[in-house]
């Protein structure tokens, strides 16, 4: 028997998880770091962390599993989107991370849509200039950290420096590279129209590959500390949403899947790059290779989830400690008793700003309608339903470019509970299922690795052999009709916020 490894670096841990070639999980691993925060609406981490996860979240699934290293035949990787590392040449790290939900750079981006032209930039790689992308990231640190900038020889996301520190190779996949502003979508290499206005040099990039290429090997001083064998073929991998996809079989036309994890994310595979003008919603390439993903990414999904917990519910996560359960399965059961509407409150989930559909980082978080009759519990079914209508605004465009996919599958932390999939099928108005295996991501980065070691001749194939769908939820009629008059309520507010969340942020103190 072959086996492969999937190592999915989130954005609160990384997990790495070891699956046969049938696709069992035989063992796993996780490894928590910390989000660091030096600023309002900052957003950074210490790359030296996901490199300490990887290694003791690769070395303890091989010894949890006994699989012998000789028969581990690929590593494959899953990765935060948009990130900027850099490295100087010895390959030491030069500053820490800045985080896809950074909104820093605003000014940065006017300037990329000044240099290339708005509508320009879209047409060559698919999306407007955005806060979280990584090319605004670039020009901040060139203009703000020139020092840094010059010690610059190298850039590139969270999962490839890990895996450069694995096999000593640089690169990056298509996918991850068209969620930098930098890449020409049709031809899958980097623009050099782009890159010339933003007088970026190429040189400081990865050269582009196929999530499933083999583009390094584990080298002596990597197997030493991971346990893998000297040798072992690592694959490029791609994105955590694209990861995700390939995990849950999302990698043909008619399939879509909505990711209640930190973030919310809508996904749905195309053959064709699918572009929306406007920007609100993202096009990248996928992990099959010459086919398109359309996306979305509304930045505090679960993290909206998060906070109110960490903010509000110290009570009930005792209780839940008390009872033995699971907190946010106690949540949800607390929420459940709230009606659909919240009692007439409406969260709106900009706690990070807002990348899809809004293109505002200066957004922030609200809630509307609050009176004396709300309870804790009412501000917590709130929480749950503003998140949803983030994704259904989002879905609502997917519906606008022709694409209406038929089998929608939940996913991450918030794809666990029943109540918030039920929101989502009464909201989408489609039937909401999930997949047998929980390991999405990290699923994903072991199929690329099998694809990649010749266990699968295709992702596709790889993923009609694996994946399997369960718990199929059905929208209930008379909610479909209570949660759009509040939907509408909703979409009406951030227009009439948004000049509010502006000059909020010219607050100086």
């Amino acid at each position: 028997m072959r086996y492969v490894l999937g190592v999915d670096l989130g954005t609160s841990s990384t997990k790495t998880a070891m699956f046969d070639e049938c696709g069992r999980l035989i063992a796993d691993a996780s490894y928590d770091y910390e989000l660091l925060q030096p600023r309002n609406g900052w957003a950074e981490q210490r790359p030296s962390d996901w490199w300490d996860a990887a290694v003791s979240t690769i070395s303890a699934t091989i010894k949890k599993s006994g699989v012998s290293a000789d028969d581990i035949v690929g590593v494959g990787f899953s990765g935060q989107m948009h990130w900027l590392v850099m490295v100087d040449q010895d390959g030491n790290v030069i500053r820490p991370a800045i985080l896809w939900c950074d909104g820093r750079t605003g000014e940065e981006c006017k300037e990329i849509e000044e240099a290339v032209g708005k509508k320009r930039l879209i047409e060559i790689c698919g999306n407007p200039a955005l806060t979280g992308f990584t090319a605004g990231k670039i020009l901040w640190v060139k203009k703000n950290e020139p020092e840094n900038y010059a010690r610059c020889k190298k850039m590139m996301l969270p999962k490839d420096y890990v895996r450069y520190m694995l096999t000593g190779e640089f690169a990056i996949d298509a996918g991850d590279a068209s969620g930098t502003n930098l890449l020409d979508i049709t031809t899958r290499d980097w623009s050099d129209e782009i890159l010339s206005a933003l007088k970026i040099d190429r040189g400081l990039l990865p050269n582009v590959y196929n999530s499933c290429d083999v583009v390094g090997k584990i080298t002596p001083k990597a197997a030493e500390l991971t346990g893998l064998k000297v040798g072992t073929a690592v694959v490029c991998g791609c994105g955590d949403n694209a990861s995700a996809a390939v995990g849950s079989g999302v990698v043909t036309e008619g399939l879509a899947f909505t990711t209640l994890g930190t973030s919310g994310v809508v996904y749905a595979s195309s053959k064709e790059p699918l572009v929306d003008p406007m920007g609100r919603i993202h096009t990248f390439c996928s992990a099959v290779p010459g086919e398109y993903a359309l996306m979305s990414c509304t930045l505090a999904a679960g993290l909206s989830l998060k906070w109110f917990k960490n903010t509000f519910c110290d009570e009930e996560a005792a209780e839940a400690a008390k009872k033995g359960i699971d907190v946010y399965a106690y949540l949800d059961s607390i929420a459940a008793n709230v009606p659909v509407g919240a009692n007439k409150l409406i969260y709106l989930p900009y706690i990070m700003g807002e990348r899809s559909p809004l293109l505002d980082e200066k957004a922030r978080g609200v809630f509307f309608g609050l009176s004396g009759i709300h309870t804790k519990a009412d501000l917590l079914r709130a929480v749950l339903e503003g998140v949803v209508y983030s994704q259904r605004q989002c879905f609502d465009i997917f519906a606008e470019l022709g694409v209406h996919p038929e089998q929608m599958i939940a996913l991450g932390g918030g794809g666990t509970s029943k109540l918030w999939r039920q929101m989502l099928a009464d909201n989408y108005r489609c039937n909401i299922s999930t997949v047998v295996n929980k390991e999405g991501p990290a699923l994903g980065a072991a199929l690329m690795a099998a694809v990649g070691a010749g266990i699968y001749s295709s992702l596709p194939e790889a993923c009609s052999a694996v994946v399997k769908f369960k718990d199929i939820q059905e929208p209930v009629s008379e909610n479909i009709d209570e949660y759009t008059e509040i939907f509408n309520i909703y979409k009406s507010l951030y227009p009439a916020l948004k000049d509010s969340f502006l000059k909020l942020s010219y607050i100086q103190y």
